[in-house]
């Protein structure tokens, strides 16, 4: 979910700000966290060095290997990730003493799907790649700067992402409150016991963590997004990392950068960036979805609902309410027990969450749009699109957009 000229300015700051600048408020604390996080840190600059080859050789050679039926290559490779999950999952579960089945067999199957999935993958990047660019032209999205000029017809930064496992994030909020007070990329192959070892250690000094599995990352070029997702959100995701690049140059995108980089941290303009960028990559998303694959690609969206009736966006936003209340009054614990009874709860219907607390919605409740998020500014940016003319008109306005005061004047 959930950040280059333009492009290698925006990746310097964000690697000062994700890897190794100093926190304003908390120096001490900081180095704490970030000597704790050190050991599993995730390079932007080496996966730079080693993803540009590649890309430079598909840009070159990558017309070779094209295929004729682009939506079946896509579909395909999909149908292929997703029996991916499914084995997974399964061979989890025999793990677990909770399935059956052979999990060596599982694995050797899990292992030729995965060889068949990377064969595919760079000729999946370049359809999506081209599949949303035509969208963007449809929408007359072109680059961050063509409110102003007279603009050449060319997306800007050019669209361009990698699929592969995206790093993890370790997420530090308060324990009196719920905000990101820090981010810290980790390596994506960090295992379950390193990461609770590292929260364990964080939690030490007396704050919230959370080691959290993101979706896509903004701050390389490519832009990364997770490689076993389903097609919907995979051009969800590949969408909103280039939002995030096309806002960056904008008062918006700037003010974000400077809350990223510590220098003048902005919880509320950080979730008005994330929840722009959302809001409209999941609209270019329905639309390439539309357009290309709704008759083909036998998944199409899940529901967060079930037979039962059980609404598991309801429930969240239930949660964070009471969590809320109790931070407010200052009860600490009660908060985190009910965190703790709730997370249960939600596993016994279906919906298993690691670990539920202050920093799991300091980080999902930066997306407004979404049910961990009981902000208002959801609803106000909402508002805003619905007073555009275009989505292009709605990216324009909020790309301008330096506080929350700023917003609820523009919709005033």
């Amino acid at each position: 979910m959930k950040i280059k000229p333009v492009l290698i300015l925006s990746a310097i700051l964000l690697m000062l700000g994700l890897g190794s600048a100093g926190c304003t408020k908390t120096p001490d604390l900081y180095q704490q966290l970030r000597a704790i996080a050190r050991p599993y840190d995730f390079s932007l600059a080496a996966w730079e060095v080693k993803t540009t080859p590649h890309e430079a050789n598909q840009l070159i050679f990558g017309w070779r290997n094209r295929t004729a039926d682009e939506v079946q290559t896509v579909t395909e490779h999909f149908d292929t990730v997703r029996r991916i999950r499914t084995l997974k999952s399964q061979i989890q579960a025999i793990d677990h003493g909770t399935g059956q089945g052979n999990s060596s067999q599982l694995e050797t199957e899990l292992d030729a799907l995965r060889e068949q999935s990377l064969a595919s993958q760079d000729e999946v990047e370049r359809i999506l790649e081209k599949q949303i660019r035509a969208v963007l032209a449809e929408q007359d999205i072109f680059n961050p700067l063509d409110a102003y000029t007279i603009r050449p017809r060319i997306n800007f930064p050019p669209l361009n992402f990698k699929l592969e496992p995206p790093p993890r994030l370790l997420v530090v909020s308060p324990r009196e409150r719920i905000e990101s007070l820090r981010e810290f990329l980790l390596k994506p192959d960090i295992s379950l016991e390193e990461m609770e070892a590292v929260e364990a250690a964080a939690d030490e000094l007396g704050v919230s963590s959370l080691v959290v599995e993101l979706g896509g990352l903004g701050a390389t070029y490519p832009s990364l997004v997770t490689n076993e997702a389903s097609l919907r959100f995979t051009l969800d995701a590949a969408a909103e990392e280039w939002l995030h690049q096309y806002l960056f140059p904008r008062p918006l995108g700037i003010l974000y950068t400077l809350d990223l980089t510590g220098l003048s941290p902005d919880y509320e303009i950080a979730t008005i960036n994330e929840t722009v960028a959302s809001m409209a990559s999941k609209e270019i998303g329905a639309l390439v979805y539309e357009k290309y694959y709704a008759p083909y690609d036998n998944a199409g969206q899940s529901s967060q609902k079930d037979g039962s009736g059980f609404d598991f966006n309801r429930e969240m936003r239930d949660i964070r309410r009471k969590v809320d209340e109790y931070l407010a009054c200052g009860e600490i614990e009660l908060a985190e027990g009910f965190m703790e009874e709730k997370r249960q709860y939600l596993a016994d219907n279906g919906y298993y969450i690691r670990k539920l607390n202050q920093a799991y919605f300091a980080f999902h409740g930066t997306y407004a749009d979404s049910p961990t998020s009981v902000s208002p500014i959801g609803a106000e940016l909402e508002k805003l699109r619905e007073q555009s003319l275009s989505l292009k008109d709605f990216l324009n306005k909020a790309a301008t957009i330096t506080s929350r005061q700023h917003l609820q004047e523009m919709l005033e």
